[in-house]
C-alpha cells in the first residue's frame, strides 16, 4: 500500500507498506512516583501557549524608540525608558546602561498598553444573568476563566488591561471585574487590586426583548417606558434601603437591642453603592431619547449616568453629555447590524472628543480587541483627528473613564510598567506588537511565540502518535468531548435564542 500522508505539523510526504510479520506488544509507558502515566510537564496556564514556570518582572532598558508618552511630552524620538520593578523608572535619551537586559528599539515604536475598556472575555457560563430585569447582585468576579486564550491573542495585539462587563439582558445587569491579561495567573491573580466599582445598566432593544421569540419574551418590561421605570423604581428601593440602615446604625447599642435589624439585600446594596458614589453607572445605550433619559434618571437621584456604551446617536447630544459629566465608551465604525443603530456614523468618536467629551473606543468583541489599535486608527480618518489624540482613544481615555489614569494609560514614571513594544507607528495596518510587558513582566514576545507554536506542534504530534498506539484495551478516543468556546458580546443573548432550535429550547 502506498499514498501520500499529510503529518501534524501541516508538511507533506509519501508513504509506503509492506507486510512483513503481525506487530510486536505495546512498548510498555514510563510511570510517574504515583503511578501515573505521565503526559507532560505542567504549565500556566495549563492550555497551549502555558508556560512551565510563572514569569517574573524583569529589569529593562528600552533604547532609541520612538516613546508615545500620552503626556506633555507627545511623542519623543530616539527615546530610551528604563523599567524596574514593574514600574517605569526613567526616560529620557542616553539612559546610563545598567547591568539589565537592553531591548534595541531602534526604528521601533514604544507605548502604554491598550486598555478595552468594554470586553466580556474570560468569563465563564455566559456574561448574561437574564432571568430578572434587575440582577445588580451578581458579579464577573465570581466568573473569571483565566485560562481563556483570548487573553493571550489580546496580549499579541498590544492590550494589557480590560473591564470585563455583564452583558445587555437587564436594565441594570451586574457588577464588572477589571483585569490585567496576566497570562498564567489564577483569577484572583489577574484582578486589578484598588479599582472602584461599575454597574452595568443597558437600555433598548436588548432589554426590551424586541428580538426574543415571542414565546420566550415574557418578562417586564418590554417596551422603552417599562425600561425607564423599573430603573427608577430599583433606585427609589435602594435609597430606601440605604434609609433603613442609616436609621439603624444611628441608634445607640442599647436601642439596637430592641430594633429589628434590615434584613441584608445584596441587589440593592450594589445599587445603594451607586447612590453612595462608590460604584459608577456604566450604560449600553444606542438611540439619542434613551440616552437623554438616562442622564436626566440619574440627576433625579443626585448621581451621573458615568460611561454611556456604544452611544452610537452619541454626537447629536454630546453637548449635553458635557453638561452632564457623563464619558462615551463607542464603537469606531459599528453600523446597522439592527434597527436601532440605523443612525450611527464613524465620525462619533470625533465629534466626542470636539465637544470636551472623555471618549474611548471599545471592543465588545474578543476578535476585535486584539485589533484595537486599527480601530483607534479610524478616527484619523473620519473626523481628523490627530494621532496621539487618536492612540488616547484606547489606553489613556479608557484609563481615565476607569479611573486608573494615576497607575496606567501612558508612559510616565512612576506608573505600571504595562508597555508595548511595535514594529511600526501603532496606527498602521502593518504594525505588529512584537513584545507586550505587563507590570515590567514581558507576556508576549513575538520571537518566543513562534518556538511555542513549534512545540504546540510537536506536542500535538506526540499526542496523536499516543492515540494511535493504543491497543484495543484501552478506551476509544473517538467519543472524547470538548467544551466549544464561545466568544460572548453584548448581543450574544438575543443571538443564541434566534439560532438555536426551538425544540432543544424546549427540552
Amino acid at each position: 500500500m502506498q499514498g501520500q500522508v499529510q503529518f501534524p505539523d501541516g508538511t507533506w510526504g509519501n508513504w509506503i507498506a509492506e507486510y512483513k510479520e503481525e506487530a510486536g506488544g505495546r512498548e510498555t509507558p514510563k510511570k510517574t512516583e504515583t503511578g501515573q502515566e505521565k503526559e507532560g510537564n505542567i504549565i500556566f496556564p495549563f492550555v497551549a501557549y502555558g508556560s512551565e514556570e510563572l514569569p517574573e518582572p524583569t529589569d529593562v532598558l528600552f533604547r532609541n524608540a520612538t516613546v508615545w508618552t500620552n503626556e506633555a511630552d507627545g511623542i519623543l524620538t530616539g527615546t530610551d525608558v528604563l523599567v524596574k520593578n514593574g514600574k517605569i523608572s526613567a526616560i529620557g535619551k542616553n539612559l546610563p546602561q545598567e547591568d539589565i537586559t537592553v531591548i534595541d528599539a531602534t526604528w521601533k515604536h514604544l507605548t502604554s498598553g491598550i486598555i478595552d475598556e468594554h470586553s466580556h472575555i474570560a468569563g465563564s457560563g455566559g456574561i448574561n444573568e437574564g432571568s430578572h430585569a434587575i440582577t445588580s447582585e451578581v458579579r464577573i468576579g465570581d466568573i473569571i476563566n483565566p485560562d481563556d486564550i483570548s487573553i493571550y491573542r489580546q496580549l499579541a495585539g498590544g492590550v494589557t488591561a480590560a473591564q470585563i462587563l455583564h452583558g445587555s439582558a437587564n436594565p441594570i445587569g451586574g457588577q464588572s471585574c477589571i483585569i490585567k491579561h496576566r497570562w498564567g495567573e489564577n483569577a484572583e491573580g489577574l484582578k486589578v487590586k484598588g479599582t472602584v466599582g461599575f454597574l452595568k445598566h443597558a437600555l433598548g432593544e436588548n432589554v426590551k426583548q424586541s428580538r426574543t421569540p415571542q414565546y420566550l419574551a415574557i418578562r417586564y418590561p418590554q417596551s422603552r417606558m417599562g425600561v425607564e421605570q423599573i430603573i427608577k423604581d430599583a433606585y427609589t428601593r435602594g435609597k430606601e434601603y440605604l434609609y433603613r440602615w442609616d436609621r439603624y446604625n444611628k441608634l445607640n447599642p442599647k436601642d439596637k437591642t430592641y430594633t429589628t435589624r434590615p434584613r441584608r439585600d445584596l441587589q440593592l446594596e450594589a445599587i445603594g453603592e451607586v447612590l453612595r458614589k462608590k460604584s459608577y453607572i456604566t450604560c449600553h445605550t444606542y438611540v439619542q431619547s434613551e440616552t437623554n433619559m438616562i442622564m436626566k434618571l440619574a440627576d433625579e437621584f443626585g448621581i451621573k449616568a458615568h460611561t454611556l456604551i456604544h452611544n452610537t446617536e452619541g454626537y447629536k447630544i454630546a453637548d449635553k453629555m458635557r453638561e452632564h459629566g457623563a464619558a462615551g465608551s463607542v464603537f469606531s465604525d459599528w453600523w446597522a447590524f439592527k434597527y436601532e443603530v440605523y443612525h450611527a456614523i464613524p465620525y462619533n468618536a470625533a465629534l466626542h472628543l470636539d465637544h470636551g467629551v472623555i471618549t474611548c473606543i471599545h471592543s465588545d468583541n474578543a476578535e476585535l480587541s486584539r485589533r484595537l489599535n486599527q480601530e483607534a486608527a479610524k478616527a484619523v480618518k473620519y473626523g481628523g483627528v490627530s494621532e496621539e489624540e487618536a492612540w488616547k482613544l484606547v489606553t489613556l481615555n479608557p484609563a481615565r473613564i476607569l479611573h486608573l489614569d494615576d497607575r496606567m494609560g501612558s508612559i510616565k514614571p512612576g506608573k505600571d510598567a504595562d508597555l508595548v513594544l511595535w514594529s511600526d507607528n501603532p496606527l498602521s495596518i502593518y504594525a505588529r506588537a512584537e513584545k507586550t510587558m505587563v507590570d515590567g513582566i514581558i507576556y508576549f514576545d513575538m520571537d518566543r511565540d513562534v518556538k511555542l507554536q513549534q512545540y504546540i506542534q510537536k506536542e500535538r504530534s506526540r499526542l496523536l502518535k499516543k492515540m494511535m498506539a493504543a491497543g484495543n484495551d484501552k478506551p476509544s478516543f473517538s467519543g472524547a468531548k470538548t467544551n466549544q468556546q464561545f466568544l460572548w458580546d453584548d448581543e450574544e443573548v438575543i443571538d443564541i435564542f434566534n439560532e438555536t432550535d426551538i425544540n432543544e429550547l424546549n427540552r
